[in-house]
């Protein structure tokens, strides 16, 4: 009787889907095919890779910092550029970003000084309290963007997160309810194949990270992450896809993290200096300078000149955040509760006393 069953039951396919991968220069700045539009405007692409500059000349000055005891911890975003600049100079001003611990490319672009970043990076939150972009979230803030669609607001969100936040079951809460609800929201994971010393391999089976998306009903689509033309392009369709009223698109920008994950760790303890080697030749700085070069849109000259730029800005930066004067240590109880609760306020009491050298 079992096996009569079985013989009469029918299968078919209940979904099928694939998932597009978008690049247009390789890793030598030769184009792949067709450009978009925008990349036929060599000053944007200026602008995009002076952005990339910058970012790379900020991380360098905050790790010194740190290495010499003036900083805190710090995340460098080495090799990841174009994910930030790309996505950024996709947005629009009213457009809220909620970055990562990784997204400074992003930020700087948006208008956060380095001098802010600086601020935040040395333990002092008014760095978050940014001059600039005032909707955008400060870094490490969870996904907010029900607000914008209940307000009906032409406006979206890009939030930025990496592989191994992929792999958390709060990823997928939230791709759950940007579908149901047609949230106005790009979720874009920069894949940079590390989430601290666990290789992308390790964290999912998967064939894609951008495929998670199905399940939720989103769309879901790979990036070059090397290349800030393809990430610009793409991010910007799902932006425009976004403020029309279809919900939510995830992308997925490969990438790799050149750098440890943060400057309290060492990279050499899980991976092999071959495979970083390796993936220098994908250096997302070097290959658009090369395209750019190619087109006689860049010179030795401009090249000079983007660096000294940077230099001089991020030196003048940490001037003025080293000479700035410090949030007194019992700030960071000031902002928690409007009653402070006992043990926290005994807390204090002991920050504060230390501070005054009473302890």
């Amino acid at each position: 009787m079992i096996q009569m069953l079985e013989r009469s039951m029918a299968t078919k396919t209940a979904a099928a889907f694939t998932v597009r991968h978008t690049g247009y220069i390789d890793r030598n700045g030769q184009p792949l095919g067709a450009m978009p539009p925008f990349a036929e405007d060599a000053g944007l692409l200026a602008m995009l890779y002076r952005a990339m500059v910058r970012t790379r000349t900020f991380d360098a000055k905050a790790v010194s910092l740190q290495r010499t005891g003036r900083l805190g911890t710090f995340a460098s975003s080495l090799g990841q550029e174009a994910v930030g600049v790309g996505a950024a100079a996709a947005m629009r001003a009213e457009d809220i970003l909620v970055p990562s611990f990784r997204d400074q490319a992003a930020q700087l672009w948006r208008g956060v000084t380095p001098a802010e970043l600086f601020s935040y990076w040395g333990g002092d939150e008014r760095g978050s309290d940014f001059a600039g972009p005032r909707a955008d979230f400060p870094i490490c803030v969870p996904v907010a963007a029900l607000a914008l669609k209940l307000r009906h607001e032409a406006r979206a969100v890009v939030c930025i997160l990496g592989d191994g936040a992929t792999s958390k079951g709060d990823f997928h809460e939230a791709l759950t309810f940007a579908g149901v609800w047609r949230l106005p929201l790009v979720m874009l994971i920069n894949n940079n194949q590390w989430a601290i010393s666990v290789p992308r391999a390790a964290q999912c089976a998967a064939e894609t990270l951008a495929q998670k998306s199905i399940a939720a009903g989103l769309p879901g689509e790979q990036v070059d992450g090397n290349d800030v033309i393809a990430v610009r392009d793409r991010v910007s369709a799902a932006l425009e896809r976004a403020r029309r009223g279809e919900g939510a698109t995830v992308i997925e920008a490969l990438t790799y993290r050149l750098s440890d994950h943060t400057t309290s760790d060492d990279a050499r303890r899980y991976r092999d200096d071959a495979e970083v080697t390796a993936h220098w030749q994908d250096d997302p700085v070097a290959r658009l300078r090369a395209y750019m070069t190619r087109t006689a849109a860049w010179s030795r000259a401009d090249e000079e000149r983007a660096a000294a730029d940077a230099t001089a800005e991020m030196e003048a930066a940490a001037a003025t955040w080293l000479a700035s004067t410090r949030q007194p240590a019992a700030a960071m109880f000031d902002f928690l509760f409007a009653t402070l609760p006992a043990p926290l306020a005994a807390q204090r009491a002991e920050v504060l006393a230390e501070a005054n050298g009473d302890a």
